[in-house]
Order: C-alpha cells, then sequence, then structure tokens
C-alpha cells in the first residue's frame, strides 16, 4: 500500500535517484509526500521521519533553497540529538549537513564551529 514502509522507502530512493539526475521538481514532490506520509503514520521524531526531513533539506539545498534547507537542517538536528543523542552518528551527520548549508550561504563561522564539534566527538567515537 500507499502507507508501506517498503513504498515509502522505494519512493524515497527514487527522489535520490531524481535528485543526483538534476530532476529536482520531481525529487521534492516525492520528498515532501514521503515525509508527510512517515510523520502521519510514524511521527514527527521516528527515525525514518527524521531521514526523510533530511532529503527533503537536501533537495532543497540542491535547488539553492537555502533558507528552506537550514530551516529543516536544524530541525532534524535538533530532534536526533533528542531522539538519537549527541553522539549518534546520525545527528553528527546532521550537524555536518547544517554546516554545509552555512559554508554555502557565506557563514564561514558557524560551519567551522559546527564542524568542529562534529570533528571532536567522532574522534572520541569508539572503534
Amino acid at each position: 500500500g500507499d502507507e508501506h514502509p517498503d513504498t515509502l522507502m522505494s519512493m524515497e530512493n527514487l527522489a535520490t535517484t531524481y535528485r543526483n539526475q538534476g530532476h529536482l521538481t520531481e525529487a521534492e514532490v516525492l520528498n515532501v509526500v514521503v515525509m508527510e506520509k512517515r510523520k502521519q503514520v510514524l511521527g514527527d521524531e521516528h527515525p525514518d521521519t527524521l531521514n526523510s526531513m533530511a532529503n527533503l533539506a537536501s533537495t532543497y539545498w540542491s535547488q539553492g533553497r537555502l533558507t528552506e534547507a537550514e530551516a529543516l537542517n536544524v530541525a532534524v538536528m535538533e530532534k536526533r540529538k533528542r531522539v538519537l543523542g549527541d553522539n549518534h552518528p546520525d545527528t553528527l551527520i546532521s550537524m555536518e549537513n547544517l554546516a554545509a548549508t552555512y559554508r554555502k550561504q557565506g557563514r564561514f563561522t558557524e560551519a567551522e564551529a559546527l564542524e568542529a564539534v562534529a570533528m571532536e566527538k567522532r574522534r572520541q567515537a569508539p572503534v
């Protein structure tokens, strides 16, 4: 069905393919549908929902819609910190994604600060 996890994963994979091919409008449409369905079915803070939000942020980033990408990246990072913890690899990826957005916006000091924190947390992680 339309809300089955496997269906949503397939839709998200197709959206990623579209984004990688430069078909950004098609990617955005699918990203939004998947994110909304996951919010409905799984809730706002489920890891799969957060992945969908991060993927939509990546599409916005690729479209040059940096304000929207930033807002989603901040939300994903904060929710991942709360749900997964400050040191979880997905949380660190969120920090790096937000840093990349700041970099593209010319906000180099903010980007550097996030990158330094993420690097230090990765350094401290057990092997």
